[in-house]
């Protein structure tokens, strides 16, 4: 796959298909607390964007224009993280939204672990190495590990999603799916605005 960075914004000259997988790469995970550094796209034709996200910047128009465009489906795994900080660090509201950990947690009921690494030994027979994942993402500079990483994190998401499609059909969850990925963008209304933590679906 090749890789292409950008700096602060997607070029407006990258045209993009109508299935996006989108992943990110934060300096921690408390959306109040550790800022946005690194999203990532590819439509799975073969190139994926690196957007660096400089620390105070709170726009990217190019990016929101093709993350909130209703004819693109936006695929994430674990969509309630990425959706949330993307939203909260610069505005943007994604849909609509497939995310491949809900979709897992839907099908692959014989199992807890719906880890991304997880479900591309086990869905594709593909390892991948978690490494980087923790790794210092605010740097001016990332290294190739950095970026080889970032890539990967996005490569495979179309391939997972078709499978897991197949897999929903099957068991009669592809609806349920969908109501689930409707239902995130208030998920993460919640989150930013303090019930991350409460189920408020909860009895007590």
């Amino acid at each position: 796959m090749d890789v292409v960075l950008h700096r602060g914004d997607l070029p407006a000259t990258v045209q993009l298909g109508n299935e996006i997988a989108i992943d990110s790469e934060a300096m921690g995970l408390k959306h109040d607390r550790d800022r946005l550094c690194l999203v990532q796209l590819t439509d799975g034709n073969g190139t994926c964007h690196l957007v660096q996200v400089a620390q105070g910047q709170t726009t990217a128009p190019n990016l929101k224009q093709v993350l909130e465009d209703p004819s693109k489906l936006k695929i994430f795994h674990f969509a309630r993280f990425d959706v949330a900080l993307l939203r909260h660090a610069l505005g943007i509201h994604c849909a609509p939204i497939y995310c491949t950990k809900i979709a897992s947690k839907l099908v692959r009921t014989y199992t807890d672990r719906h880890g991304l690494k997880e479900l591309l030994r086990e869905l594709l027979g593909i390892e991948v190495s978690k490494q980087e994942q923790s790794s210092d993402w605010g740097q001016d500079k990332l290294s190739e590990a950095q970026i080889g990483y970032a890539a990967r994190d996005v490569e495979h998401l179309h391939a997972l999603k078709h499978v897991l499609d197949r897999m929903l059909e099957r068991e009669n969850r592809r609806q349920l799916a969908q109501s689930c990925f409707d239902f995130m963008p208030n998920r993460v209304a919640l989150d930013l605005a303090g019930w991350n933590d409460v189920d408020i679906f909860a009895h007590s």
